[in-house]
């Protein structure tokens, strides 16, 4: 089966195609000639990974998933959630967002957060598309500061509940079996499976 994974972020498809494995061709956006700038208005994950998808199977009628991840933390209300991307302001500087997130929680003691997934999936079916929306969580704290070389994002000051690491210090082969990504994508994986 092939399948568009409605991404360009090379670290995400690179992690989703290790846990999808060889049975099914995921490709990118820039696979399949897109370079659009796909809307994002939703105010939750789902909505937003479900207009992902949307966009991409009604231009151009293909098998496709696309994911939302948000980081929720405790002591900031859930922030910064829906905006987890762009927490800083626009341009996905992931620098800046860490930086923004540890100077907001200060000397915060409750640092407990999670990062969820939320995969939109949609299949060209016999008599229309066949929506999915399957997701995954883990639980965590936010560190006091940036600590590992792996991962990326807010990788190096999530340390996922039980492991006593960051991601970034984990490493990626870890991370790939315990994380929110590949808990939702291990649920894609086995429905995609009895699809093919």
């Amino acid at each position: 089966m092939k399948i568009v994974f409605a991404t360009n972020n090379a670290h995400k498809l690179e992690e989703v195609k290790s846990i999808l494995g060889e049975q099914i061709e995921v490709v990118s956006l820039k696979d399949i000639g897109c370079h659009d700038d796909i809307p994002e208005t939703g105010t939750t994950l789902e909505a937003n990974a479900m207009e992902k998808a949307e966009y991409i199977y009604n231009k151009y009628n293909i098998n496709v998933f696309a994911d939302d991840t948000g980081l929720e933390v405790d002591a900031l209300g859930g922030a910064p959630g829906v905006h987890t991307a762009r927490y800083a302001g626009p341009g996905h500087d992931t620098r800046a967002n860490v930086d923004k997130l540890l100077m907001e929680l200060g000397e915060n003691n409750n640092r407990r957060a999670r990062f969820r997934t939320v995969v939109a999936l949609i299949l060209v079916g016999p008599s229309g598309p066949e929506t999915w929306t399957l997701d995954g969580t883990v639980e965590g704290f936010i560190t006091r500061e940036r600590r590992g070389k792996d991962g990326f994002g807010y990788d190096p000051v999530f340390e996922p509940e039980g492991y006593g690491k960051t991601f970034a210090e984990l490493g990626v082969d870890v991370k790939n079996k315990i994380s929110h990504r590949a808990k939702a994508v291990g649920k894609l994986a086995a429905l995609l499976k009895t699809k093919v």
